[in-house]
């Protein structure tokens, strides 16, 4: 397997930590999103990162899905997204609530590189109240040392650590002073091989 990607985007990074925690092996190739190569738009039209190339079938887009594909190969008791079950609907409910994290920081983050003229205050305002809300809830339901859901990882603890280094990557105000039970829950997720290996370039996590 293939994934391309970009080096920088958390999307792609969910992929890339996913493949880690799985100890899954397949080529990284990097992509610059905003300008892609013709032979990237081949297969993949939409221009978007992350692009899995299966070994056999077409390739697949959009990191949620490209997760749920590589979790299907897996043995069912290795699975990071549970059986049919309360857990499962637990599982995707906190993934998609900590994705919704990312695409605040994400869309604040392409707003402030507009010149300044240019940027949007609504937005900035918006995504920011996005962000503190969401932080608030998860800060709320934590418990550091604990997995989100049950008695193992799940892509719920996955997506949510990738949102909050992203934070971090992004230079959003501090949300560690403001959710400091999350700041102790993540602080061995980020040590973990996968997050350490997966890294934006010049990127220095805090402690």
């Amino acid at each position: 397997m293939k994934l391309f990607g970009s080096e920088t985007s958390p999307y792609v990074r969910k992929v890339r930590v996913y493949l880690g925690e799985t100890g899954t092996n397949y080529e990284f190739s990097a992509v610059d999103a905003w300008k892609p190569a013709p032979s990237f738009l081949e297969i993949a039209p939409v221009g978007k990162v992350p692009v899995l190339v299966r070994d056999q079938g077409e390739p697949l887009h959009e990191s949620d899905l490209i997760i749920e594909y590589l979790d299907s190969l897996r043995p069912e008791a290795k699975r990071l997204i549970p059986a049919p079950g309360e857990r499962r609907w637990q599982t995707l409910r906190l993934q998609a609530l900590a994705g919704g994290m990312i695409d605040a920081t994400a869309t604040r983050t392409v707003e402030l590189r507009k010149p300044a003229p240019t940027q949007s205050a609504v937005v900035i305002d918006r995504e920011l109240g996005r962000i503190g809300r969401l932080l608030a809830l998860f800060e709320k339901m934590v418990e550091p040392g604990h997995w989100l859901v049950a008695s193992g990882m799940t892509t719920a603890d996955l997506v949510l650590g990738v949102a909050l280094q992203y934070l971090d990557f992004r230079h959003t105000p501090e949300w560690r002073k403001a959710a400091p039970r999350l700041a102790a829950w993540f602080t061995p997720m980020a040590r973990r091989p996968a997050f350490m290996s997966t890294l934006p370039p010049g990127f220095v996590p805090l402690d």
